[in-house]
């Protein structure tokens, strides 16, 4: 297992942008790992928004998001970062990202074995 740190939630207005990152320890290559972003809005179950793959960097989306979210790797940062644009007030959730080693084919189903804190994110008026 790896510890990761997500940072950049926020409140943010309907239609508003906000950056994610999730950034792994200085002993791994984030590079090395699929790194999944989830959401959990207040009384509703776990939902996987998007994954980049370890490698190959494919990516994959939920369906709710893929048009105004996007994936994408600094690893100069070894970091993952998740662009959020347009965002609606039901984007509005606690968002963790999480990471398993060597997956060059990540899904939204894709299991991992490291898991951040998390960063709320709010879109309200």
């Amino acid at each position: 297992q790896v510890r990761l740190v997500e940072s950049g939630g926020g409140w943010v207005q309907p239609g508003g942008s906000l950056t994610l990152s999730c950034t792994g320890p200085e002993d791994i290559i984030l590079n090395n790992y699929a790194v999944g972003w989830f959401r959990q809005a207040p009384g509703k179950e776990r939902e996987a928004v998007s994954c980049i793959s370890s490698s190959s960097g494919r990516r994959d989306f939920a369906d709710s998001v893929k048009t105004r979210f996007n994936i994408f790797r600094d690893n100069t940062k070894n970091t993952v970062r998740l662009q959020m644009r347009d965002l609606k007030p039901e984007d509005t959730a606690v968002y963790t990202c999480a990471a398993t080693p060597w997956n060059s084919r990540c899904t939204l189903y894709t299991q991992y074995n490291s898991w951040g804190q998390g960063t709320q994110v709010t879109v309200g008026s």
